[in-house]
């Protein structure tokens, strides 16, 4: 699996030895009930949802490079495939989940982190969609999804709450980069 960078943050695999600063993050109760996850309870119970959860094919450790000690993560981001997913329908299609430590909050880290993998997703696995959801009372969420270019398809039940569900397509993310790149110049 590659290891993706952007100006600010390295997206790496992570690894057993990651399970410490996992917890030190994730036990936030702020946290993982927005993403639909309990907080974590031990640095045992992050060690094994990094061997169970964390630890596949395309899902990498947040490394905000001037931010954290040494290659530490400070949050996840990822693509899920399959019958890990319950958005994606077929082989050309994923599912994108994330989840940023609360002192990196409104720094703008996720929609960077988010275009690296999108580009990814579409220039390197030929993915033709990549859905996302977000709880109806995660806003932070949904800006984020917009800011990468994903747009509201439908709402949906899960577990009793409010999910919102959006996608963009690879036709949909080039137009969104080439209007992104022609706006940046001077």
């Amino acid at each position: 699996m590659p290891t993706l960078r952007t100006n600010r943050l390295t997206l790496r695999p992570w690894t057993e030895a990651d399970a410490p600063a996992l917890y030190r993050w994730a036990r936030d109760p702020e946290v993982g009930p927005r993403a639909g996850w309990e907080p974590h309870e031990s640095v045992e119970e992050s060690a094994r949802i990094i061997r169970e959860v964390l630890a596949v094919p395309e899902s990498y450790a947040i490394v905000i490079r001037d931010r954290t000690p040494a290659d530490e993560p400070a949050g996840a981001i990822g693509l899920k495939f399959g019958a890990a997913s319950d958005l994606a329908r077929d082989a050309s299609e994923a599912e994108l989940g994330y989840w940023l430590a609360r002192p990196f909050w409104g720094c703008g880290y996720m929609p960077e982190a988010g275009r690296a993998l999108l580009a990814h997703a579409f220039n390197n696995l030929h993915l033709k969609v990549v859905w996302a959801g977000h709880y109806d009372a995660n806003l932070q969420s949904r800006r984020v999804m917009e800011k990468l270019g994903l747009t509201e398809k439908r709402t949906r039940n899960a577990d009793g709450r409010i999910e919102h569900v959006l996608c963009v397509t690879r036709a949909q993310w080039g137009n969104t980069q080439a209007a992104a790149e022609k706006n940046a110049l001077p």
